[in-house]
């Protein structure tokens, strides 16, 4: 079920890609409409597994390919949305190039940032290389430093850029979450070379590193395919970011860890992250939406990540919930009042 789930966005965008008309914003529809319809009629499956099966599950390597084998299909994508943008997408008007551009960012924040998220918890260094890769392809790769060195360190407290405030906007949230985590990654690399003795000008500095990098992709993409491609391209990548950072702000909105008398804050626990346990976004999405289970032990692989008994509880899957967040308002009303339950 889990490979097959997979293929159904991919599908959806490369739909987008090829058609036209109203058929670019199909892979829009496809994630943002179809799935949370769906996901309200088939309601919450969680169905856990005993020790036995979870360790079985564990060394599957099944589960590893099939994180793998995105690398390439991404990639695949990349290639060919260039090549069309270059080619094929001359005679259509800008409705349709943005509806294109918005389904290849969903391929750019899933398969491009998501994949990479799980990846690059990984203690091998192959898997790290991969998440590298994948974030190439959405200009994200400072996202592979902050947020397993900022991020899971400083979840749930004022010091982390992806913890939503109470009552800030998501739109808010973008701009401030994508600037400050983008100077946390160079904060925490340039400390990190400072403790091993380095210069935080130098070679060393993966920061730096990143940035030559996605410069060259851009440079290789313009090479090959032209301008328009390369801002295409920019646009797809930039996309990727938002639907990352959305999920970012419906993952930890208001919710907060105590700080103690002795200065430090409370250990992280399963209070401090939204869950969902909607079939269909926990799977297209690899069980990102276990997230307590993720940040109470981030070394465990996805496949067997847990729903954790009280864990706070999303009204809906992810698709579902960055529609909603888009309604400031309307989100407000739904989840100030969970938020309120959750933090009693």
């Amino acid at each position: 079920m889990w490979l097959r789930l997979h293929q159904y966005p991919a599908v959806a965008v490369l739909l987008s890609l090829l058609g036209n008309g109203m058929w670019c914003w199909f892979g829009v529809f496809f994630v943002f409409l179809i799935i949370p319809i769906a996901e309200f009629l088939l309601g919450i499956r969680d169905v856990e597994l005993d020790e036995d099966k979870l360790e079985l599950r564990k060394k599957d390597r099944i589960y590893d390919w099939m994180l793998y084998v995105i690398v390439p299909i991404q990639l695949g994508f990349i290639v060919l949305y260039c090549f069309l943008s270059s080619n094929a997408w001359e005679e259509i008007g800008w409705f349709e190039r943005i509806g294109k551009i918005i389904s290849m960012g969903i391929l750019c924040g899933s398969f491009g940032i998501n994949v990479a998220h799980e990846l690059g918890h990984r203690n091998n260094r192959s898997e790290q290389f991969l998440a590298k890769v994948l974030l190439s392809t959405s200009l994200y790769m400072h996202f592979f430093i902050e947020h397993n060195r900022g991020h899971h360190k400083h979840v749930g407290t004022s010091e982390d850029p992806s913890t939503a405030r109470m009552n800030e906007t998501v739109y808010l949230f973008w701009f401030r979450s994508m600037w400050q985590t983008w100077c946390s990654a160079w904060a925490l690399e340039r400390e990190r070379l400072s403790r091993l003795g380095y210069r935080w000008f130098s070679w060393r500095n993966e920061m730096l590193q990143f940035q030559v990098i996605q410069l060259s992709f851009l440079m290789l993409i313009y090479g090959f395919f032209g301008l328009q491609s390369m801002l295409m391209f920019w646009g797809a990548a930039f996309m990727g970011g938002i639907f990352l950072e959305t999920i970012n702000y419906i993952e930890h909105y208001g919710l907060q860890r105590k700080k103690l008398s002795n200065g430090y804050y409370e250990i992280v626990s399963e209070q401090h992250s939204w869950n969902s346990n909607h079939l269909i976004g926990r799977l297209i999405l690899f069980e990102l939406s276990r997230h307590s289970d993720h940040h109470a032990k981030s070394h465990k692989k996805y496949q067997t990540l847990q729903s954790l008994s009280n864990a706070p509880q999303m009204p809906t899957g992810y698709p579902g919930m960055m529609v909603l967040s888009l309604v400031a308002p309307l989100w407000f009303w739904v989840m100030n009042p969970r938020v309120a339950n959750a933090t009693v």
